[in-house]
């Protein structure tokens, strides 16, 4: 969970997590002191009291039952919110010789200093001189006890204001960290927000922002620099190299055409005039021409899209082009059965050729990759705004893990049984997306499905 948080808030945990140890070992050592010196200025007091009085005692009898005591008790106890007790020799008390309220502190034993719940007893053994001249030297016993609840209120009064020290030290602690980190990592945060602006913007001739410092962050700033600009030389030159390559193959394309198209003419020639074994040699190098001539249709197409040249466009009715299409692939199969449902025009924006390809290669694709007596469905509908041409086929169907590469170029699926050059697909969705459209593919339970999606348009507005 740690490492799930922002660096701002670990590095602004980490010290406050740290000063909290360091305060609450402060407040450990510094509570233990002063709490014992606390208790001892405390019992060495009450000491200093009870031997005052011990020193400063006289008891004059003023009668058999009545005595007279100096100083008087309850106004030296009060000071210290204290209480006395005075017992003779015997342990018995003497008579008015305890402050009002006294407690019951039990019978003195020996001298010294004793505790219980709720008093610190100071215990004295004081032996007093008689008056009247005599030399009579009796002895007194002297309790004198002190609440410890005063005490205890310091001290709890103490370890509240430590306590609030470490939380107060600690809250404190963290929002400066938060401070801290957050100008430290600004730097970071400049280039996070130039790194992401590159990213939306695609331009990589914008430079990160360099910290005034000489630091580990300037030189992170400078390999972005570094590596913005190797990216920029690297994109160049593919971007150079592929339009060599589109350049090359659409010239290279383009040129043979015509050196294609005399070779067909001559072998539709030979294929006509000759018999027998030489016109099948002809007939057969007349369907590689072909083919030939077809791939090359192909990828000058494709040359052509990738170069983003603009074509003609025309209001098209895709049922019209779908029908054209479906009885173009009815004369090159006849172990497929092609239904075609598409009866009300559907007008659509684009050039003939392109989408009489697409509409070609779609029904093409589903005889190929069919096994024979297989029914092929071409169905041209309306969804909105969008004209749909609708492929579908009661076969085999497409693995799901095929279906994300169908419409790459030169990807073939296995079982292919026409020497497919991997591109019919590929061109279908070139066309369909250079129309302003898309192309799908689904389960049709049994069979797979493709779904083309055109924009409609009207006669009028096209």
């Amino acid at each position: 969970m740690f490492d799930r948080i922002s660096i701002r808030w670990r590095l602004a945990l980490v010290s406050a997590g740290l000063t909290f140890l360091i305060l609450c070992a402060f407040a450990a050592v510094f509570g233990s002191l002063t709490t014992s010196r606390l208790r001892a200025d405390f019992v060495r007091d009450t000491a200093d009291a009870a031997r005052r009085l011990e020193e400063r005692l006289t008891i004059t009898p003023k009668s058999s039952t009545d005595f007279e005591i100096n100083p008087p008790l309850e106004l030296y106890a009060s000071p210290n919110n204290a209480a006395i007790r005075l017992f003779w020799g015997n342990r018995e008390p003497i008579p008015g010789g305890s402050t009002p309220g006294a407690p019951e502190l039990g019978l003195p034993t020996e001298p010294g200093t004793t505790e219980n719940a709720s008093h610190l007893i100071e215990t004295r053994l004081a032996s007093l001189t008689s008056s009247g001249g005599q030399g009579l030297s009796f002895q007194v016993w002297i309790e004198y006890a002190r609440p410890l609840a005063e005490l205890r209120r310091t001290i709890n009064q103490l370890r509240l204001v430590l306590i609030g020290g470490i939380v107060g030290g600690s809250l404190l602690a963290l929002l400066g960290g938060l401070a801290l980190a957050r100008r430290s990592l600004r730097p970071i945060t400049d280039l996070t927000a130039t790194a992401q602006e590159i990213a939306r913007t695609r331009d990589p001739d914008r430079h990160v922002p360099e910290p005034p410092t000489d630091d580990e962050v300037a030189e992170l700033a400078r390999t972005f620099d570094e590596m913005l600009t190797a990216l920029e030389a690297s994109r160049g030159e593919t971007e150079g190299a592929l339009a060599r390559q589109r350049e090359f193959v659409a010239d290279a394309s383009h040129e043979l055409r015509t050196p294609l198209t005399s070779i067909l003419a001559n072998l539709e020639l030979l294929s006509d005039s000759l018999d027998g074994d030489r016109q099948e040699a002809a007939s057969s190098a007349l369907r590689s021409s072909q083919r030939m001539r077809r791939i090359v249709a192909d990828m000058l197409l494709l040359a052509r899209s990738d170069d983003q040249q603009p074509v003609s466009r025309e209001p098209l009715d895709l049922t019209t082009i779908a029908v054209e299409a479906s009885a173009e692939a009815s004369a090159l199969t006849d172990d497929h059965r092609l239904v075609v449902d598409a009866a009300a025009p559907t007008i659509v924006s684009g050039n003939r050729d392109e989408l009489h390809r697409l509409a070609l290669n779609l029904i093409e694709n589903a005889v190929r990759h069919t096994p024979a007596a297989t029914t092929v469905k071409i169905a041209v509908e309306e969804d909105g705004n969008e004209a749909l041409l609708i492929v579908s086929d009661d076969g085999p169907g497409i693995a799901p893990e095929q279906r994300a590469r169908i419409f790459e170029r030169f990807v073939r699926r296995s079982g292919d049984r026409g020497g497919s050059t991997g591109l019919g697909l590929a061109i279908v969705r070139t066309v369909a997306e250079s129309h302003g459209g898309s192309v799908s593919v689904e389960d049709a339970q049994p069979g797979a499905r493709f779904i083309v999606r055109l924009p409609l348009t009207t006669a009028e507005s096209a």
